[in-house]
């Protein structure tokens, strides 16, 4: 078990393309730390730099008390867990498993036991004696993760292992994960583009783009609290509505969002942060989670193009003016009409709006990451 410490780390390569900028992270000892963002962001790069599989350009990588810059793969005391599931075709799931044990001249006891150990955990003692080419996916996925926990690492990092699994796979294999974590004591970095893993495995979540980080944060935190546009886009399904050229006024002491014409006041919280921010009024970009509206009230409008019947949800697509907007909305007690071509008005509670600088993008309640630690309201419709 061990803390991992990344300061300021960089990479640069050889025809001067920065591809990492100035990474800063902190992770707890048996924490579950995911990297997530669209390809290229740098999130394979930056975990590949902490697993020693690429050159450290800058800044400094500290895993427990060892500063680990110089220090190669094999003595960092991790393990890694790639994309392809990389299985000696020749040998059985056991060979595969021992390998790295008999690497490091173990005993035949100690490996046999921690080969068993590993098979039950990951509920793969049946398949002990197969071949890869005999088993599924899933089954080589869990192959290729054991591999890893036999060695007991302090550090277990995985670069998108689900991404060559069907829908249905994945979904097993998270429900995997997750139960894989409480049972071994060791640190966890996962690399996904899939926001889906990130909210359901990490503690906490790195959102980066471009080879910078974004925001870190609990999946709570970056579901209520974004603190600019691309976070609020990236995190979230359905993704959030955005509406342009909306107002940010003052009249009479008190902020007001203008959607559309619509005017909504915001709460306590939100005129406090921004009064504090010394706000001034300009237009902004309003957004509003597909969760957070409600129809059937308000004087917003919308035409239905498309109706999703999922049960106990239905997901709206409709055309407000020129945005387009998704609504999840509860079939449970539903008397408003939601047909296609049917238009209906929508709302939401004004605590739920978030307000980015058309300029700059940025959450102007949130953009402070240290304001991110406040208490805020949640929608009281739904549940996180």
């Amino acid at each position: 078990m061990a803390t991992v410490s990344i300061r300021g780390l960089k990479k640069i390569y050889d025809n001067k393309v920065t591809a990492v900028h100035d990474v800063n992270l902190e992770i707890a000892d048996k924490e579950f730390i995911v990297l997530v963002g669209p390809s290229g962001c740098g999130k394979s790069t930056t975990l590949r730099m902490v697993a020693g599989l690429e050159d450290i350009s800058g800044g400094e990588l500290y895993i427990g008390d060892r500063l680990c810059n110089n220090i190669p793969a094999k003595d960092r005391d991790i393990a890694m867990v790639f994309q392809s599931y990389a299985l000696y075709p020749h040998m059985s799931v056991r060979e595969n498993l021992a390998f790295p044990l008999r690497l490091r001249k173990m005993s035949k006891e100690e490996i046999d036991r921690r080969v068993n150990q590993a098979a039950e955990i990951l509920g793969i003692t049946q398949y002990l004696d197969r071949k890869p080419r005999a088993l599924s996916g899933g089954q080589r996925q869990r192959v290729a993760i054991g591999r890893a926990i036999v060695r007991e690492p302090a550090v277990l990092m995985m670069d998108e292992p689900l991404s060559n699994l069907d829908a249905k796979l994945r979904n097993q294999m998270r429900a995997e994960i997750i139960k894989l974590r409480k049972r071994i004591n060791t640190t966890f970095m996962y690399v996904t583009h899939d926001q889906t893993e990130a909210m359901t495995l990490g503690d906490r979540i790195v959102i980066m783009k471009d080879g910078y980080v974004n925001q870190i944060g609990t999946p709570k935190e970056l579901f209520n609290k974004p603190v600019n546009i691309f976070v609020a886009g990236f995190i979230g399904m359905p993704v959030m509505n955005f509406f342009d050229n909306c107002q940010l006024l003052l009249e009479d002491g008190k902020y007001i969002a203008v959607i559309r014409g619509v005017k909504f006041e915001l709460d306590e919280f939100q005129q406090k942060a921004l009064a504090q921010n010394g706000q001034q009024p300009c237009e902004i970009v309003c957004g509003i989670r597909p969760q957070h509206i409600q129809i059937g009230k308000g004087d917003l409008t919308a035409e239905i193009e498309v109706n999703e019947m999922l049960g106990s949800e239905v997901n709206l697509h409709a055309r407000s003016n020129d945005d387009e907007v998704v609504m999840v909305i509860p079939t449970v007690g539903l008397t408003t009409d939601v047909s296609m071509g049917a238009t209906v008005n929508f709302t939401t509670q004004p605590e739920l709006i978030q307000l980015f600088d058309k300029a700059s993008g940025n959450n102007l309640i949130w953009y402070d990451q240290a304001s991110a630690e406040a208490d805020a309201p949640v929608c009281k419709n739904y549940e996180f």
